[in-house]
């Protein structure tokens, strides 16, 4: 078998996996916006079946993790492409824990829904800060698909609107609990859901940083906002 037929084989077992990545992270799109929806509108039929989607997730980062198994047994990739698979195998794992806080969300949507203690509650909107993470993630799949070092740039540049968005709504629970103990069982589940929001931008994030290091080869893991600036530019 000819060199030239073997790269053309690996390109496109590669570009496989790849598609795969997106369509993971489609799914964990799907579920972050309907596990939202299920909060907010009380959709405990929604709720259980973000739950119950879960497993389509996991199973698809074992079958991806497996992919990417073989291809470094078989290919053994160097350079670009390593970087590649590297990157593909980080993905996923955050992909699959944003899947997991999701699932967190709606079951928060549950508790306080099936329980029927919503009141003040009801005022704290998650779904400004919800949009955020969710739009972040959006961007890092499409940074990683276009292989676009600037664009995975914004999405850490915003991370830091999402955090913003949670502490105003951590003040606001901290309110409610203070004025009305009876909101504190309710105020803490919300705040859960929040938390899991939050954490979702920050695996989105962490994506991003992924789609850095593939396309600079460099980890910006754990340096400032400034510094990656200077990775990407350079």
């Amino acid at each position: 078998m000819s060199s030239e037929h073997i790269t053309k084989q690996f390109d496109v077992e590669l570009e496989t996996v790849r598609a795969k990545v997106l369509k993971m992270g489609g799914l964990v799109e799907e579920q972050i916006e309907h596990a939202v929806e299920s909060l907010h509108k009380g959709d405990l039929a929604l709720a259980d079946h973000v739950i119950s989607e879960d497993h389509r997730v996991n199973g698809l980062e074992v079958g991806i993790d497996e992919d990417c198994t073989r291809i470094i047994a078989r290919r053994q990739p160097t350079a670009s492409d390593l970087r590649l698979v590297l990157a593909i195998i980080k993905t996923i794992t955050d992909l699959e824990r944003i899947g997991d806080e999701a699932e967190k969300i709606a079951r928060m949507a549950k508790m306080i829904h099936d329980t029927d203690r919503l009141q003040t509650t009801r005022s704290v909107d998650l779904r400004h800060c919800a949009q955020l993470a969710k739009d972040m993630v959006g961007r890092s799949l499409d940074a990683f698909a276009r292989l676009d070092a600037n664009s995975a740039m914004q999405v850490l540049r915003d991370d830091q609107n999402v955090d913003e968005s949670f502490r105003g709504i951590l003040r606001q629970l901290i309110t409610f609990m203070m004025e009305d103990p009876r909101t504190i069982s309710n105020s803490i589940e919300m705040l859960f859901a929040a938390k899991a929001i939050e954490r979702i931008g920050d695996h989105a994030k962490n994506m991003a940083e992924y789609v850095i290091f593939l396309v600079k080869g460099k980890d910006v893991r754990h340096i400032s906002i400034e510094q990656v600036e200077q990775e990407v530019i350079s």
